[in-house]
């Protein structure tokens, strides 16, 4: 394996391992903000957005957008290794973890429009609703992990 293979091998694992971080966090985030009160009275009897909440907010758009630009270093040397360097063609599991990995994109760009939601109005959903579906990557790496290193098929 040459040098460069291995770099960038180590590359995508960090960035792998950053981007995870932020679909974690995130949707812990919005279990959070399912969880506060939208809006509530001012001193003066205004309704307005508790100071939770836009804390809530402030920290998942930070948060957010943060982890576009770790989703592209995560995906591009991914492609490198495969496209490039040929690791895992041929293989059974790769076609598999390529569905999961745009799952995986499916799901951050669904992370989005949750939070545009919030933005907009009290939560969309539930935060039990929150809780399950923060559960969804935890559950895509445990898969992802297997299917690279046990190769089963």
């Amino acid at each position: 394996m040459s040098s460069a293979y291995l770099w960038i091998k180590a590359f995508h694992i960090v960035m792998v391992t950053s981007w995870f971080a932020g679909l974690f966090y995130l949707p812990r985030l919005f279990v959070n903000l399912a969880m506060v009160d939208a809006a509530a009275p001012d001193s003066a009897g205004k309704i307005t957005a508790s100071a939770e909440r836009e804390r809530l907010m402030l920290m998942a758009g930070k948060l957010y957008r943060f982890m576009g630009p770790l989703m592209l270093l995560a995906l591009i040397p991914g492609l490198v290794l495969w496209l490039g360097y040929g690791m895992g063609s041929g293989s059974g599991w790769l076609p598999l973890k390529l569905l999961f990995v745009l799952g995986l994109v499916v799901y951050h760009f669904y992370c989005g429009r949750l939070l545009r939601a919030f933005a907009d109005r009290p939560s969309p959903r539930s935060h039990i609703w929150f809780r399950w579906f923060n559960e969804a990557p935890v559950i895509v790496l445990l898969i992802v992990v297997v299917l690279v290193v046990v190769k089963p098929f």
